[in-house]
This record gives structure tokens, C-alpha cells and sequence, in this order.
């Protein structure tokens, strides 16, 4: 393959003219082709009800994402499998049910689809509304994440694995590092994405997924691809591969766009190297205890918010 992905940057705040301002102007850049009669999947970043505000993608973002593809005649789904809790208890603790009440949009829980085996080995159930659009739009935020250092579009991506799926193969690959990193990868690359938003308007350093410390960055990063994303957010953090296993592992891969020099970055991406990233990182691999009490927590909020 020739020729260099594209990563754009805009800076925005929430305040939705603003926003939808650098949204607009990324989706009529980057977007491939017409969108009329497709059905396409907003796939925001809804990890759990709790600290949904800062954990979760922000509403006004999707909001914004909906309209443009509506307003282009599109048929627009949101949905995603949290890690903790039902689709629509975490949308109603981020706000995401209340700003796209208006909106003829559908809030989708994920179904699995039958099991698909990866070249790595694996098998997994994707949901089947990812493998059924015809494009996804994903949305993920920027965190800084206790396992994996940094979680960005990539990883994002991993939600279309169904439900319990994910605790379990944390669990069981978790000591197996680099299968569990290649799992990752190769999900994304099996989906049909058209376009990937990076939420850093207010991003979370120091211990993410969710018990990290807002950071006001006023940032937007966004391309076609994936990889090419997170591997122009690596390097505005001044980070090296041996540093991110989901980097070490794309470049070991060979997979496009994991190399700098197959990225076409933007000359106003920023310095970000002072942001706060866990100093050592939490084993992938779950204690069985650990996963045991982390199913339970799961049922109880699902039974209470859902």
C-alpha cells in the first residue's frame, strides 16, 4: 500500500457551535463519499454510570456526529457494550439519552454475531451491528488507561466485542500479552469503519479508565484509519513503541499506518508529552477473584441502573 494516511487536528470546546463547527469541517475533509441511504454506527466510548461525565465520550460530540450524517441522509445507530452496566443506563449517566432525544437516531444494544475466528487464533462475537453497517463512525476519548498506558480509537474498537466476552479474554489471555494485544488489532480491523473522532476536548490522565483526572487539552485528532491515529497521538505524548503494547505489538503486525512514517501529520499536532500517564502498568490478566467480583459488580449495576 502507498502513499500516507491523513490525521487532522481542530481545537473546539463543548459549546455546540463551536463544536459542531470542527466537527462539520473533519467529517466534509475526511468522510468518504455520500453517506445517503447507508446505515451507519455511532460508536461513542461508554465504559460505565460511574464518572460517566469525564469516562464516557462527550454527548454534545455525538450529538453533533448524528446530525451531519442526518442532515446527509443517513440512517444513524449509536450504541456500544459498556464495561460495567447496560447500554442505556451508561447513555443516561453520560447524558447521551437526553441530548439525542430529539434526534431520529436509535439507541442500540449490541447482539452478538456468530463466533468469528481471528487470524491470531482467537474467536470472538462481534456485535452484529457493527458487522452490519455500512460504515462506523468511531468516537472514542482520550484516557490514560492503567493496562494498556494510553486508550485512544484502536481500543475503542474493542467494544464491538460483546459483553462478558471481554472480561474473559482479559482473563484468559491476559498472561499471553501480545495475543491479547493482537486480539485488539485484529477486531478493528475487521470492522467497517469510515472515520475515527478522538474526544481530547477534556481528556484523563494519571490512572484511567475512570479513576483518572480531568485535563483540559481543547483538542479534536481525527482520520480514516485507526492505527494512523493512535499513532499520531503516540507521538504528540513523546512516547516509544516499548512504551504501549498496543503500538509494539501494531508494528510487530506490520500493520499500515503504525509507522510514523506512514502517517501524515498534521503541522499543528501539539505537544502533549506532559501529560500524566500511569507510571507502571496493571497486569492485562484478571485474578480469577478479580474477574469473579468484577461479573458480579456488572450484574448489580446492570439490575440497578438498567
Amino acid at each position: 500500500m502507498s502513499g500516507n494516511l491523513r490525521v487532522e487536528v481542530r481545537w473546539s470546546t463543548y459549546r455546540i457551535e463551536e463544536l459542531r463547527e470542527a466537527i462539520y469541517s473533519l467529517l466534509e475533509e475526511l468522510f468518504p463519499g455520500s453517506v445517503r441511504g447507508l446505515r451507519i454506527l455511532v460508536k461513542p466510548n461508554l465504559v460505565a454510570p460511574r464518572r460517566a461525565g469525564l469516562s464516557c465520550t462527550h454527548p454534545a460530540l455525538v450529538r453533533v456526529v448524528c446530525e451531519w450524517l442526518l442532515e446527509r441522509g443517513a440512517e444513524v445507530t449509536v450504541g456500544d457494550s459498556p464495561a460495567f452496566g447496560t447500554t442505556q443506563a451508561v447513555a443516561r449517566a453520560a447524558g447521551l439519552t437526553r441530548v439525542l432525544a430529539d434526534l431520529p437516531v436509535r439507541m442500540v444494544r449490541f447482539t452478538p454475531s456468530r463466533p468469528v475466528k481471528l487470524s491470531c487464533g482467537v474467536t470472538v462475537r462481534l456485535a452484529r451491528e457493527a458487522l452490519c453497517a455500512d460504515l462506523i463512525v468511531n468516537l472514542p476519548r482520550l484516557k490514560a488507561h492503567d493496562q494498556l498506558l494510553i486508550t485512544a480509537a484502536v481500543k475503542n474498537l474493542f467494544g464491538c466485542v460483546v459483553g462478558l466476552q471481554k472480561p474473559l479474554l482479559h482473563a484468559r489471555l491476559g498472561e499471553k500479552g501480545d495475543l491479547f494485544f493482537r486480539t485488539i488489532l485484529e477486531v478493528g480491523e475487521l470492522l467497517p469503519v469510515g472515520l475515527n473522532i478522538l474526544d481530547a476536548i477534556v481528556a484523563m490522565e494519571g490512572r484511567g479508565p475512570t479513576g483518572g483526572r480531568p485535563r483540559r487539552l481543547g483538542l479534536l485528532l481525527a482520520s480514516p484509519n485507526a492505527v494512523a491515529l493512535d499513532t499520531a497521538l503516540y507521538l504528540a505524548l513523546g512516547l516509544s513503541p516499548e512504551r504501549v503494547p498496543l503500538w509494539e505489538t501494531a508494528l510487530r503486525m506490520r500493520l499500515f499506518g503504525a509507522r510514523p512514517e506512514e502517517v501524515s501529520l498534521p503541522p499543528d499536532l501539539p505537544d502533549l508529552s506532559d501529560f500524566r500517564l500511569p507510571e507502571r502498568l496493571t497486569p492485562v490478566t484478571f485474578h480469577p477473584l478479580r474477574l469473579v467480583r468484577g461479573l458480579i459488580k456488572r450484574l448489580l449495576v446492570a439490575i440497578s441502573k438498567g
